[in-house]
């Protein structure tokens, strides 16, 4: 059973209205060696993709670590910092239809190193991606962007200690198959939420589910409070899982921001200043805030957004 409740929150703050980069949304993300990273990302359904990569120590001066980058699948790709490196793995070549699941690797955003040029997880779009457990791990997306159905839609689970060899985790998660989820670490537990199917029917969807070794998943809430979603962002800040924004095609994009201290019980975090709703952006943590870089707000942008909450917020629950 999930609840919920609202509370007013202090204002967010416009860092950067326009960053250097060129406006996107579906680009990859990372906090790294101090520094905000985006990466990749799509333009238009009939642009070349950019492969381009840019860090930045304060969302305000952004610095270009490499105009292209190698890889080509820069949609949707799935990003993490593990073993001291920058990986790249999946996503899908704009323009067009194209997904991959090469795995890149990189000790300064710069330089590219091929690890496999096919992982033991089949080509992939919009899969969700973590670190657990001193490995990294890759679930769910989907086969094609523009075709969801039990063929081309996924619910296993992957491992890698290395990048090129991977070990099937469990082949069908209870969790229905989704493409465009989000999932991260909270608690030592893994965390998924949200995602579903995009074309030729929308079905968005607003489960919760967690797992402690990646294999056993248990269903934390079939409905949390947050409307059915997927192209949302996800981080852990203040001890929560936070849930931003997001689309589904009924409502369109979303410009709401939920967070829980167990994905059951979920609080709406208004604020009188805040960032225009939006789907396919990017949330990161970095000097005890939430950033919120980019994103499609009905048009794409380059705008970087933070928050700070007091570290007292939540001590009247």
């Amino acid at each position: 059973m999930s609840s919920r409740r609202t509370v007013h929150g202090p204002n967010w703050e416009l860092v950067n209205p326009q960053a250097t980069f060129q406006p996107r949304d579906s680009q990859g993300e990372f906090v790294h060696d101090g520094h905000l990273w985006i990466l990749g990302g799509w333009y238009s359904p009939k642009s070349v993709g950019p492969r381009d990569v840019w860090k930045s120590p304060d969302g305000l001066s952004w610095t270009c670590m490499v105009d292209e980058a190698p890889w080509e699948h820069g949609d949707l790709p799935a990003s993490v910092v593990y073993d001291g490196r920058l990986w790249v793995m999946g996503g899908r070549r704009m323009p067009g239809d194209s997904c991959y699941n090469q795995v890149w690797s990189s000790t300064d955003g710069a330089d590219w190193r091929l690890e496999t040029e096919h992982a033991g997880w089949s080509q992939r779009v919009g899969h969700s991606f973590f670190v657990f457990h001193d490995r990294m791990w890759v679930t769910a997306g989907a086969a094609r962007f523009y075709e969801h159905d039990n063929t081309t839609l996924h619910d296993d689970v992957w491992s890698s200690a290395n990048g090129v060899d991977w070990r099937l985790e469990v082949e069908h998660a209870p969790w229905s198959k989704r493409a465009h989820a989000f999932a991260l670490v909270f608690q030592d537990k893994i965390w998924l939420m949200g995602g579903g199917a995009w074309k030729p029917e929308t079905i968005p969807c607003n489960d919760v589910w967690c797992s402690a070794d990646g294999v056993n998943w248990n269903c934390v809430t079939e409905a949390a409070p947050w409307p059915a979603r997927m192209w949302h962002a996800v981080a852990v800040y203040r001890d929560r899982l936070w849930l931003l924004g997001g689309w589904n095609r009924e409502h369109g994009n979303f410009g709401d921001v939920w967070c829980s201290p167990d994905g059951a019980e979920w609080t709406q975090v208004t604020a009188d200043v805040i960032w225009t709703p939006r789907h396919e952006h990017s949330a990161l943590i970095h000097s005890d805030r939430i950033w919120l870089i980019a994103g499609c707000a009905e048009v794409l942008d380059s705008q970087v957004w933070s928050l700070r909450l007091p570290t007292d917020f939540f001590d009247d629950e």
